[in-house]
């Protein structure tokens, strides 16, 4: 054992990976060449990380999950593209994260995110740190997922489409458009279906700011108003929280999934 290092015999790794202090390599796992593997990462038995994948400190990348695969995109060239994840995540059995499509692109992954069984993660992805990506997860090329979002199981997202942070997405959702910071999206199709009050709870925000974050919330999705003015009477609450919530809505290119006209708040 060099450096703390502990690589089982039956493990295979590539002679230019760079394996930093203490790594742990299981049982047949692959780490193949012009990768890097920070300290402290642990990568279990049956688990492959491809060439041009940088996984940092702290990992714990489970049985059978592929970090680094070639994109599941016919544009795709064959030129040299990255895979970038960060430090303390739980990458769970069987996840598949690509690397990108664009030679010198980069599919990302924070640091502290929670990737569940079977999830997959596409190519040019962007994910923020201390997101939570549940089991049977599909992601599609160019996603990009806001810090502490919680997406439940069985979540597709066609690709472009964003979600910001602390949003969370029902179990099943079909998202084709962009999912707002700070509300629950739900349903096929998607739909707002309230804040995510108990994320925001945890994430620290006190009851002022809820209240403000409602009234936002009505006059972008309740009260029936225009986009623009709606946008501008939420200005007028001079609040960060929600003045993010607006420069979400200004920037989305899709569109963003809105509340169902015969259903009731739920917050």
């Amino acid at each position: 054992m060099r450096n703390g290092l502990d690589v089982h015999p039956t493990a295979l790794v590539g002679g230019s990976a760079r394996l930093g202090a203490r790594v742990r390599i299981g049982p047949y796992a692959v780490i193949e060449d012009d990768t890097e593997v920070g300290d402290g990462t642990e990568v279990r038995a049956h688990a492959v990380i491809k060439r041009f994948t940088a996984v940092g400190r702290g990992n714990a990348v489970h049985e059978g999950a592929i970090l680094g695969g070639e994109p599941q995109d016919v544009g795709f060239a064959g030129g040299p593209s990255r895979l970038r994840i960060g430090d303390g995540n739980r990458i769970r059995e069987g996840v598949t994260i690509h690397r990108a499509t664009r030679t010198g692109g980069e599919t990302v992954v924070g640091s502290g995110c929670f990737l569940m069984a079977y999830a997959h993660v596409a190519h040019e992805c962007a994910i923020g740190d201390g997101a939570v990506i549940a089991n049977n997860v599909a992601l599609a090329g160019y996603v990009e997922i806001g810090a502490g979002a919680f997406l439940s199981g069985g979540v597709v997202v066609h690709q472009f489409c964003r979600v910001g942070r602390l949003a969370m997405l029902g179990g099943n959702a079909k998202i084709v458009q962009d999912c707002l910071p700070f509300v629950i999206t739900d349903g096929v199709p998607g739909r707002a279906r309230g804040l995510n009050v108990v994320g925001l709870r945890r994430a620290g925000m006190d009851a002022g700011q809820l209240r403000t974050l409602k009234q936002a919330y009505r006059l972008l999705l309740r009260a029936s108003l225009p986009l623009e003015t709606a946008l501008q009477r939420m200005a007028a609450l001079q609040d960060p929280l929600v003045d993010e919530m607006i420069a979400f809505a200004r920037a989305s290119k899709r569109g963003f999934h809105r509340a169902s006209r015969d259903e009731g708040e739920s917050d």
